[in-house]
């Protein structure tokens, strides 16, 4: 049989105290005693006392849990943000509740009305490809207290704060290291266009075709998702249209490793023939039989950033003021074999 957890009320009748008394020791209030605490304390740990964290909630108004949504959990980059952001909330009491949307946004509304039902503190979101309408996040605002957090996938709500890194940025660079290496016919695969990330990582190639005096070629620019499949049929495509480039950069290191896959299987030499390049710097691309070229997001970094940007809103809507705040990281460039030519 299991032993029955003990009450509040257990403990003050045992210690003859009031229950006033034990909830304040039990909660290190200021004006009970050190050795007064130290026995209720001890007491309850004989007493198999268990402290009721949803009471606790409703009277402090924190129940000291957050939300995490993401497309999937399953890539280096999401599940290393997710590491920044517990690493940085962690040492303030706070536990995270972790939810995917499977790039849904029926499902990614489904999980904002759990977790608001769970009442937690705050909300970390990288929007679905499909959340075009905001009206759901929009809702949130105009309803509830509930700070959100944009992290990598964002959208243009009054607000809410975001932190993300310089993707235009990312985009320029990648494209512009390939031509310092020669290579001049540069095709880019660019994502899903729905989402600003990716088009911010085509403007950036584009601008570095500019700015370098080269033409910007809408036959190569091919429209991919994030796999290693789609990766596969670009490159199918390209070579049957017979629009052969001398480099690419891919959005997704996913994708860009499709390429090098199909592009071996043709045996085109990588990248004497065809550079590659792709974005994210997920692990796989250090270790792969020819190194990959990458962007680096700096996803740690991205999860200790919303954590901190969360602490702040709360600190700061403790004296009534809440201030949006836009955090833009850096990208870094790893230069690898897949795209070294000189």
């Amino acid at each position: 049989m299991n032993k029955k957890n003990a009450t509040i009320y257990d403990i003050s009748k045992k210690l003859n105290v009031s229950v006033a008394t034990v909830s304040r020791a039990l909660n290190d209030h200021p004006r009970i005693s050190q050795a007064t605490k130290d026995l209720v304390k001890k007491t309850a740990k004989e007493m198999n006392y268990k402290q009721n964290n949803l009471a606790k909630a409703l009277k402090s108004g924190e129940t000291k849990n957050v939300g995490i949504i993401v497309p999937y959990i399953n890539t280096n980059f999401f599940s290393s943000v997710i590491r920044g952001i517990e690493e940085e909330l962690s040492p303030h009491g706070y536990h995270v509740i972790i939810c995917q949307s499977h790039e849904d946004v029926n499902i990614e509304k489904r999980h904002l009305n759990t977790l608001l039902n769970a009442q937690v503190d705050g909300i970390f979101m990288s929007v679905s490809k499909t959340t075009v309408d905001t009206t759901h996040i929009q809702n949130i605002l105009d309803t509830t207290n509930t700070p959100i957090i944009f992290f990598d996938r964002k959208k243009d709500i009054s607000g809410i704060s975001t932190v993300t890194i310089d993707d235009y940025r990312g985009g320029y660079m990648a494209t512009e290291h390939l031509i310092n290496e020669g290579y001049r016919n540069i095709c880019h695969f660019s994502g899903d266009l729905n989402l600003e990330i990716y088009e911010k990582r085509l403007n950036g190639y584009k601008q570095a075709l500019i700015d370098h005096n080269l033409s910007v070629k809408e036959e190569n620019i091919i429209t991919t998702g994030s796999s290693i499949d789609e990766g596969i049929d670009a490159v199918k495509k390209l070579w049957d249209k017979k629009s052969v480039p001398d480099a690419i950069f891919s959005s997704s290191d996913f994708a860009a490793l499709g390429a090098c896959q199909e592009l071996k299987k043709r045996k085109i030499k990588i990248p004497q023939e065809v550079a590659i390049i792709g974005f994210s710097n997920e692990p796989f691309t250090q270790f792969m039989e020819l190194p990959m070229s990458s962007v680096d997001q700096t996803p740690v970094t991205m999860g200790k950033m919303a954590g901190q940007v969360f602490i702040e809103n709360v600190k700061e809507n403790g004296s009534g003021v809440s201030i949006e705040k836009k955090v833009v990281l850096a990208p870094q460039l790893y230069i690898r074999k897949s795209s070294k030519r000189r």
